[in-house]
């Protein structure tokens, strides 16, 4: 199904925390972590909703620092699919 694009600063003002990306309609937030297992486990559990939602973040992992960009490639920018999957995000880092 289509997402209608909010852009990302419509996003950003209902998060915690994010920011717009530079150059793109995106959203992006680090994540810090005690180690890195406790990275990997909140990657983990996001991969699970993602691949339930077929939306897939981009990110990058350094030991404790997980780093995250969000947009909806078939809109071309930041839809409710972002604030959805950034809201599950914020929840479980806690």
């Amino acid at each position: 199904m289509a997402q209608t694009r909010i852009g990302a600063t419509s996003a950003v003002a209902q998060l915690r925390g994010w920011a717009p990306a530079e150059g793109r309609d995106a959203i992006v937030k680090t994540f810090s972590f005690p180690d890195f297992n406790a990275a990997f486990g909140f990657m983990t559990r996001v991969a699970l909703l993602a691949d339930k939602l077929d939306h897939h973040p981009e990110w990058s992992n350094v030991y404790n620092r997980v780093e995250v960009l969000l947009a909806t490639h078939d809109a071309d920018g930041v839809t409710a699919l972002d604030v959805q999957l950034a809201s599950f995000m914020d929840e479980i880092a806690g």
